[in-house]
């Protein structure tokens, strides 16, 4: 199930903005006997480098990748996602 995760949260992320470079790494196993985890919810780490972060502040640039993952963020699929979202510029890409 974290690999059809993993896949879906790459592919959503594809379909919405311009990436460049993207990890996706599963941190479940750090959050074992966690709520989330209990209600079967995956903890993400996301690194996501796009040009369409260009001109956005952090806020916006989360905001941009949550409406890209829309309904995978309910507590069943994804419980908690960490982000960092950078320009090629800040990615020294």
């Amino acid at each position: 199930m974290t690999t059809d995760r993993a896949t879906l949260i790459e592919e959503r992320l594809r379909a919405a903005i311009a990436v460049e470079h993207l990890e996706i790494e599963d941190q479940s196993h750090l959050h074992a006997g966690h709520a989330g985890a209990r209600a079967g919810g995956g903890h993400y780490r996301v690194r996501v480098v796009s040009p369409d972060f260009e001109g956005q502040g952090r806020l916006q640039r989360h905001r941009t990748v949550y409406a890209a993952l829309g309904d995978a963020m309910r507590a069943d699929t994804i419980h908690a996602l960490s982000i960092e979202a950078a320009t090629p510029a800040e990615a020294g890409l």
